[in-house]
């Protein structure tokens, strides 16, 4: 897609999304709307109600709401960034809701504000996520310090990954300090969670013959923990076993960071027991990658990803809205499907569409 599709020009040069592009290659803001910085200042000041209105404006899909909400994201980034970001996946049953309960009262009481979040892809089949439920999260919802907002229902992963990462930014800016990101174990969700996380938890049920398949989805590969909840009552030695059989696991995988060795580690969400545990480890993970660069690195790539991610959306968005390009995409897909030209053929007459 060329460089005229995405800007509109002003008498002192195009414009993208609220900056001036010079002829010199410099970059420079144009003045922020009134609306906009108003709705700003409510968030910096941590009002909530501002928060989750600004929230829903990003999950719009009007282009003036989305427009509206990319100039917002874009007047509070100097105010994000200071946050601890923690992704937490596993199973269904797993327990994911109530350790998230658990944790962020024990957060709270330390002095934090916690935000919660949801990438739940399957929220957009069924018109609700089970993730980010506020009655699954009894004692953290009634709880000013916290935010709890469910998944977006916006059809794909990608695009809810991308509303998710947007939201994250502004509950930063409200004054959340620790946000925790849900996700379901299955599917490409966990990754995506990853890749807009500092920290990544993986929780596991004790005997339920979760080691090895974790194993083999690579969901033990991305973790930056291994957790193994309802380690209570007579599930303890269970829970013990299950640990003891994925630190022999790690020991033969290769971790994502030369810096940190993923621990192992049991508790109860349901009694608390180990609860403390799994937020010290969070902390001695961001100390061990501050110290050598590579927690700033990984946020870098991070936004880096991201914009490429969001990019390529918004190509597969014009190729969907575009009546006359949609006729010439099924037409291009019926000749590749009928072998009458090849695949690599197929995608340079579709990239010619948006040039």
């Amino acid at each position: 897609m060329r460089l005229r599709h995405l800007i509109s020009h002003t008498s002192t040069g195009p414009r993208l999304s609220g900056w001036t592009v010079v002829k010199q290659g410099m970059i420079h803001k144009t003045p922020t709307p009134p609306d906009i910085a108003a709705r700003a200042k409510e968030i910096r000041a941590g009002n909530r109600a501002a928060l989750a209105r600004a929230i829903t404006l990003i999950e719009s899909r009007r282009a003036d709401h989305q427009a509206a909400a990319r100039a917002l994201v874009q007047e509070l980034l100097p105010a994000t960034g200071r946050a601890i970001r923690v992704g937490i996946t596993g199973s269904p049953g797993v327990g994911k809701s109530t350790t998230i309960d658990a944790l962020g009262m024990y957060l709270i009481e330390q002095g934090h504000k916690v935000a919660v979040l949801a990438v739940d892809p399957s929220s957009a089949r069924t018109g609700g996520s089970i993730l980010g439920d506020k009655t699954r999260m009894a004692r953290l919802s009634a709880e000013p310090h916290a935010f709890i907002r469910p998944s977006p229902s916006s059809g794909t992963l990608g695009g809810v990954a991308a509303k998710t990462r947007e939201a994250m930014l502004l509950c930063e800016a409200a004054g959340f300090d620790v946000v925790l990101v849900e996700t379901v174990g299955i599917g490409q969700s966990e990754t995506a969670v990853c890749d807009m996380t500092d920290f990544f938890l993986a929780l596991m049920l004790p005997g339920a013959g979760d080691e090895l398949q974790g194993i083999k989805k690579g969901l033990v590969e991305l973790a930056d923990m291994i957790a193994i909840n309802k380690a209570d009552g007579d599930n303890i030695a269970r829970a013990n076993l299950a640990a003891g059989e994925y630190r022999a696991a790690l020991h033969i995988l290769t971790p994502r960071s030369p810096h940190w060795q993923p621990p192992v580690a049991t508790y109860s969400a349901v009694t608390g027991n180990g609860i403390a545990g799994l937020w010290q480890s969070i902390l001695d993970h961001r100390n061990a990658t501050q110290a050598p660069g590579e927690f700033d690195a990984r946020r870098r790539e991070q936004q880096v990803k991201w914009m490429w991610t969001m990019l390529e959306d918004r190509w597969k968005a014009r190729l969907k809205s575009d009546p006359a390009i949609r006729t010439k995409v099924k037409h291009t897909e019926a000749a590749v499907a009928e072998g009458r030209i090849t695949p690599a053929i197929g995608a340079d007459q579709i990239a010619e569409l948006l040039a």
